[in-house]
């Protein structure tokens, strides 16, 4: 996801965002941990995005 599409989210979207990538994180390292991961660049996607989700989450919290 691009860095304006979370601009546009809410906290409680963000959130659940976040969870679902850190679970999407891990599931790609055990996969790539297995031998099974045919794309390990989606690690290193799946990274940046969790950074852009805290990034917004911080920046809003400094807001406030």
């Amino acid at each position: 996801m691009k860095g304006n599409e979370f601009h546009t989210m809410s906290d409680v979207e963000l959130t659940k965002k976040l969870q679902d990538l850190k679970s999407e994180l891990f599931n790609l390292r055990f996969r790539h941990a297995s031998g099974q991961l045919e794309n390990p660049v989606s690690i290193r996607i799946c990274k940046r995005d969790i950074a852009r989700v805290n990034t917004e989450l911080r920046a809003r919290q400094g807001k406030a």
